[in-house]
């Protein structure tokens, strides 16, 4: 099929790849001339595990191109997936402008050309309950007659997005159009051959579906903090808790990990969009507006441990910082719990080293050379008073400890993802803090 896809951020360069991996040529629009620069040389712009291979060799094969002309790109195109940013507003809307504008540029595009090719116009971008149905009517009002809009909502995670894109749990269509849902299912087809289920509905039903698994999501994580908060008051530990809820079948292992927060892209702005949108409605979910305020305040609860260990007072000292992104396996930090665990640090007085394998490049627009960088996860601990550890990449799982008590001035550590034993290290000397488990060393405050 003959494919454009308009915006090249996560969704929009992974989804092109992939669909130029299965033979379509795909065309990739993006109105950021650096962005531009860099894919048309062939430069992966963002850090995403395994799309790199792909991305090389379909521009071999030349099925994925990319411009800066959306006329080129729509005029040589039956389906146009719309990937485009919709931030959250200062109300904690979505903000629609960019798929707004878009399809109003589309509109004009196909009217100025008098084109009355069939064309499929794709949201992809995470967008509130109604957008398809605004889309309709920006290009109705642009005189296009010969088209139909599609719901097709992402479910791709950061650092796993070419694996998720590949072998899908489930592909959702929306559309009132019998046309638009089999040129689409057929297009998806070659991604489902495993069995699992392409999932048809309407549009309203498809935006609500992305909204609905990310808020669920970020539910099921808050839960969890707030359960480890209350079980660091009374003495239990919440890994042996998240074990003994992980192996009820209604309720399943996943995403029952205590930690410092959610972040990203996802789950901040569609918690606090789904919000908005429901408020609009006259439907309040009350339950998102207390994840959205615990979430924001587990963001801290690390910093309150660090105050607590020096007296509450942490100025001069210095702190080593493994991982910056908000999740591994990207460089993306966008929310990340890092940036306010870091820069409440800084308010107290702290120094910061920090050290993460994809987002220090990144991280540099966020603290504008306020904190240190290290090449390595070892160059930052010399001399730090303590050890924080703000995101699980695997390098950090198995690290040296003996280096590390070394090289830090205190052997203490503070753990924001669980992931060290407080057995193993309470035997080799450390002060350990994690969250929802107790804390060990001989100078824990009792």
């Amino acid at each position: 099929m003959n494919i454009s896809v308009i915006g090249t951020g996560y969704v929009g360069l992974v989804s092109g790849t992939c669909f130029a991996d299965r033979g379509n040529r795909v065309i990739c629009v993006d109105n950021n001339p650096e962005k531009l620069r860099k894919l048309q040389n062939s430069d992966v712009p963002i850090y995403e595990p395994g799309l790199e291979i792909l991305f090389h060799r379909n521009i071999q094969q030349k099925r994925l191109i990319f411009t800066g002309s959306l006329e080129y790109a729509v005029l040589n195109s039956d389906i146009i997936f719309l990937c485009l940013p919709t931030p959250q507003d200062e109300d904690g809307s979505a903000d629609l402008s960019y798929v707004m504008g878009c399809a109003k540029n589309i509109g004009q595009v196909l009217t100025k050309n008098a084109c009355t090719d069939y064309k499929i116009i794709v949201n992809k971008s995470t967008v509130p309950v109604g957008t398809a149905f605004k889309v309709r009517d920006i290009l109705k009002a642009e005189g296009v007659e010969n088209f139909d809009v599609v719901s097709n909502p992402e479910f791709l995670r950061e650092g796993f997005a070419v694996e998720d894109f590949r072998k899908p749990d489930r592909i959702v269509i929306g559309s009132e159009s019998r046309r638009a849902i089999e040129m689409i299912r057929e297009l998806y087809e070659p991604f489902v051959n495993q069995g699992n289920p392409i999932l048809e509905m309407d549009t309203a039903s498809a935006e609500v579906t992305k909204y609905a698994s990310n808020s669920y999501l970020a539910m099921r994580i808050t839960y969890m903090n707030e359960l480890a908060n209350f079980c660091e008051r009374v003495g239990a530990n919440v890994d042996m808790v998240r074990h003994g809820m992980g192996t009820d079948s209604r309720i399943g292992k996943r995403f029952l990990f205590a930690g410092i927060g959610y972040g990203g892209s996802c789950f901040p702005k569609d918690v606090n969009a789904l919000i908005k949108t429901a408020c609009e409605h006259g439907s309040p979910m009350n339950i998102l507006e207390i994840v959205d305020k615990v979430n924001r305040e587990q963001k801290f609860v690390l910093v309150k441990k660090v105050m607590e260990h020096f007296n509450g007072d942490v100025k001069g000292r210095n702190f080593a910082v493994w991982g910056l992104a908000f999740k591994p396996n990207t460089d993306d930090m966008r929310e990340a719990p890092s940036i306010y665990i870091i820069r409440e640090l800084q308010k107290a007085g702290a120094v910061v080293s920090a050290y993460d394998p994809a987002a220090m490049e990144v991280a540099c627009r966020h603290f504008d050379g306020a904190i240190r960088y290290g090449q390595t996860k070892e160059e930052v601990l010399k001399g730090a008073d303590a050890l924080l550890v703000l995101t699980e990449w695997a390098e950090f799982r198995s690290p040296e400890f003996n280096g590390i008590k070394d090289a830090l001035k205190n052997p203490v550590i503070f753990d924001g993802r669980n992931i060290y034993s407080p057995e193993r290290l309470a035997a080799m000397g450390f002060t350990y803090y994690s969250i929802g488990r107790p804390a060990v060393g001989d100078d824990i405050k009792k």
